[in-house]
């Protein structure tokens, strides 16, 4: 390749120097639109943890399980310096948040960043503009957000009221797994031997288990409410593998905010909530004190064919009593829908709407310039010589997007793209749509092998597209949580069956429809979103069930820089972790 990525990168580190000035200035006057600068430190650290009576070591940030909180207000720019202290290359993405002008930031590892070497250090820069709500950080790199995760919330600016009642009180809840094996050995098993890895021991509310499980009657969340008042609980997937459904006993959730974004307040017992996910939801209290404690419950929504964590964690609300209580108060439990119900899992997505008020508008591209048709889904590579593999037939599981599953670079792509370098690090042709068409959804073909490549999808800056991901049944039809980075995107289409290009347009929503940052495309079915493309950089698309990610669903849209500076990515900072 001749000269080195990292001596390219030098001089344009010289050139660093002339545009500093105009970029600090954009922050600065970022900074000074009513918000400040936030100042926090992540030590990646080892904590011994205890789950189920089962002690062990694990990767944590400032020792905690689940991690810090995150807070901000819309406009604030923060600075977090992530330190290294383990053995294993660390990566923190901040799931959701914009990065406008900050790719650099971003975090997935290999992707906009080599990750953090062991005693090296990475401060993660960038402002919240034009987001208000709940998200969430987590690592990303292998199967390391396990135990590296922990809650954004991002509040309104000084003086701007929420477009609902205001809440008595604010509480995060965040849905995790725990695995007393370590995760990185479960996946790197799976990888090795090329069969689904082990499953999780228990699903976790705000790290704990719950009174369902095995010795963890004591490691059981509570939220101690009083009556008639309205509570916000800001609800967070960070589970590795599982969308959830979520109930609180004998209570009605109201709908107000998925994915920092507002939406039409509606009424549900139940909420779906995949990985990656966040929504917001009225908790309205009762008006008086209930002899009686309440189970708040998830459980997994389970499409595909393989196995599954297939239990409930729990959670407790309890009423403080205007007097002495009597102790053992019965306890309800919620009825949730179950474990393959794709008709709740459909009608609850088809009510999410934006609230596209004048405030608040929903800037559904209406022309679009590139359209784009996926499939995504399962598929298998063969088995390396002399080894026997535990996938179908002897094969190894795989993933793909439109057949072309990810092969990870070892150099991050941003950079490669930054210094004009991604000769043997991608390549810029992914497929506008399959090279092979079939029925999608009927028969599955009889070859099930994928190819393998990095390859990007290149947009010119401003760039409107639609884009259908449709979901295949090679290897059994199954729901796949798709998360796009750097943008959000408007949800304005989905159904079963295979994507029609002549009748489904016509019954899409450009009035109102959801604004999200990772959408379930249907078992069996196919979802159409759309996005400009005006965040210069290197973005990825990808399944957030991690064992799909791992195999390989995934992969990346490099958005051009546009004319204006600023519309162009800044250098990287001189901190920036090398590989």
């Amino acid at each position: 390749m001749g000269v080195s990525i990292y001596q390219s990168t030098k001089f344009f580190r010289a050139l660093f120097s002339l545009t500093t000035f105009f970029f600090l200035f954009v922050g600065h006057a970022l900074a000074q639109d009513g918000g400040v600068t936030r100042h926090y430190k992540f030590d990646i650290k080892l904590q011994n943890v205890t789950r189920l009576c089962h002690t062990k070591s694990m990767v944590t940030v400032n020792g905690q399980f689940p991690g810090p909180t995150i807070m901000a207000r819309e406009g604030d720019r923060l600075l977090i310096k992530v330190v290294n202290h383990v053995q294993n290359n660390i990566s923190i993405h901040w799931h959701g948040i914009r990065q406008l002008q900050s790719g650099w930031a971003d975090g997935p590892a290999y992707i906009t960043q080599c990750p953090i070497q062991t005693g090296q250090s990475y401060v993660y820069n960038f402002t919240i503009v034009g987001q208000r709500g709940t998200l969430f950080w987590h690592a990303h790199i292998s199967w390391l957000r396990a135990t590296l995760y922990g809650p954004i919330i991002i509040l309104p600016k000084p003086g701007v009221p929420y477009p609902f009642a205001k809440p008595y009180k604010e509480v995060p809840i965040i849905f995790g797994e725990w695995f007393n094996a370590d995760p990185e050995a479960v996946i790197s098993q799976a990888l090795q031997t090329g069969g689904g890895p082990n499953i999780s021991d228990a699903y976790t509310i705000n790290g704990l288990t719950g009174p369902l499980y095995n010795c963890s009657a004591k490691d059981t969340f509570k939220l101690k409410v009083k009556s008639e008042k309205n509570y916000l609980l800001r609800i967070i997937n960070a589970a590795l593998n599982d969308e959830l459904f979520f109930s609180i006993a004998n209570h009605t959730l109201t709908i107000v905010d998925v994915d920092t974004i507002y939406v039409k307040p509606f009424d549900t017992d139940t909420l779906l909530i995949t990985p990656g996910q966040t929504t917001n939801v009225l908790l309205k209290t009762k008006l008086h004190f209930p002899n009686a404690s309440f189970f708040m419950a998830a459980r997994p929504y389970a499409t595909g064919q393989g196995t599954f964590d297939n239990s409930t964690v729990t959670a407790i609300l309890e009423y403080k009593s205007p007097k002495q209580s009597p102790k053992n108060l019965p306890f309800f439990k919620p009825n949730l829908p179950s474990l393959n119900d794709t008709s709740f899992a459909t009608n609850y997505t088809k009510r999410l709407k934006s609230l596209a008020s004048v405030q608040y508008p929903a800037n559904v591209p209406k022309n679009v310039d590139k359209h784009f048709f996926f499939t995504v889904g399962l598929g298998t590579n063969p088995c390396d010589q002399n080894q026997t593999c535990q996938g179908p037939n002897g094969t190894k599981f795989s993933a793909s997007i439109s057949n072309v599953s990810f092969a990870m670079p070892t150099t991050a792509l941003l950079q490669a793209h930054f210094v004009g370098q991604s000769n043997g690090v991608y390549s810029p042709n992914f497929p506008f749509s399959p090279a092979h068409w079939f029925n999608y959804t009927g028969n599955p073909p009889n070859n099930t092998m994928v190819g393998n490549g990095t390859k990007v999808l290149v947009l010119p800056f401003n760039t409107s597209v639609e884009l259908v991901m449709q979901d295949t049944s090679i290897l059994g039809v199954e729901s796949h949580p798709l998360h796009l980075h750097g943008f959000n995107f408007f949800v304005v289409g989905q159904g079963f069956g295979n994507y029609d290009p002549k009748t489904n347009p016509k019954n899409f929503n450009l009035v109102d429809p959801v604004e999200r940052n990772t959408v379930g495309v249907p078992s069996g079915g196919w979802v159409a979103i759309r996005f400009l493309a005006d965040n210069p950089g290197v973005w990825f698309m990808h399944c957030h069930l991690e064992v799909h990610t791992s195999w390989g669903l995934k992969m990346a849209w490099l958005v051009l820089d546009g004319k204006l500076l600023n519309q162009k990515l800044p250098p990287p900072p001189a901190d920036l972790p090398k590989c």
